[in-house]
């Protein structure tokens, strides 16, 4: 157990050190993995093993991988650059990338103003990550920068990158979980939670570090530890305390302090 236990540490590591920022658990009864990244709710000797369900990412000189090369080269030459910018934004994952949603949920989302629900968010990011390293450590795919030799959002990441599978996207795992978590607590807005997922995706190819296809493996990843979740007796007792949270900044006028409409111009493009 204490074996598979420092793997899963080890594997969830690789994804989050992509930004990710060492700041103190906001509660000493959650365990921190390693700096900045809490424990999930999910046991990590048993995760969720996406390799028996995410099938092999397209092979070598198929139509499919033939079909993932023209977007990304579409994207190279079409790129934007407040896109780019928002996109280098999402690859953030640390303790305050929780408020990537703040504007598709209409409140401000941090440990101020809703504790709760960023220690919801912070807990299930390495539930969801996690989630991917079964069909990323089963198929370890090369990802597009190393084969069109393009620059990438996040340049200080791409020696860790080249060694870390691209299929499926750990990254739009935890976007898109996220999504359907945030969109289940405050179904008024899932609309705009859920685009705002799938930008979070597709962030992922704006940066040229994954490719289409992972990406859309990332959201199936996603949407299945989001399911395992809603088993996890912990889990909907934090669920029913942010509910509650929510609940209470939206009657108290708790706006977004972000630049939304901004944010909306950048992701209408």
């Amino acid at each position: 157990m204490i074996t598979s236990l420092l793997k899963g540490s080890l594997a969830i590591g690789v994804l989050l050190s992509c930004h990710a920022i060492a700041e103190p658990s906001d509660s000493t009864d959650v365990p921190e993995i390693r700096p900045g990244l809490l424990m999930g709710y999910l046991p990590m000797d048993n995760p969720l093993r996406s390799d028996e369900f995410v099938p092999p990412p397209p092979a070598a000189g198929s139509a499919a991988q033939a079909a993932d090369d023209a977007f990304s080269a579409q994207l190279l030459a079409t790129q934007d650059k407040d896109r780019f910018e928002l996109a280098r934004a999402d690859a953030h994952l640390g303790p305050d990338s929780t408020a990537t949603f703040s504007c598709a949920v209409g409140i401000n989302i941090n440990r101020k103003d809703t504790p709760h629900l960023q220690m919801l968010l912070r807990r299930t990011l390495t539930d969801l990550g996690l989630a991917s390293y079964g069909a990323k450590n089963a198929y370890q795919r090369e990802r597009p920068f190393m084969s069109n030799q393009q620059p990438i959002c996040t340049p200080e990441d791409e020696e860790m990158l080249r060694g870390d599978g691209s299929y499926p996207s750990g990254h739009t795992a935890i976007g898109w979980g996220w999504a359907l978590i945030l969109s289940d607590l405050v179904p008024d807005r899932a609309e705009q939670i859920l685009a705002r997922g799938i930008a979070f995706g597709d962030s992922r190819n704006v940066c040229n570090v994954h490719w289409r296809s992972d990406v859309q493996a990332g959201i199936l990843v996603g949407s299945a530890a989001f399911a395992r979740l809603q088993s996890n007796a912990d889990f909907l007792e934090a669920r029913a305390l942010a509910r509650s949270e929510i609940s209470a900044a939206k009657a108290n006028g708790d706006d977004p302090t972000g630049d939304c409409e901004a944010e909306k111009e950048t992701l209408s493009k």
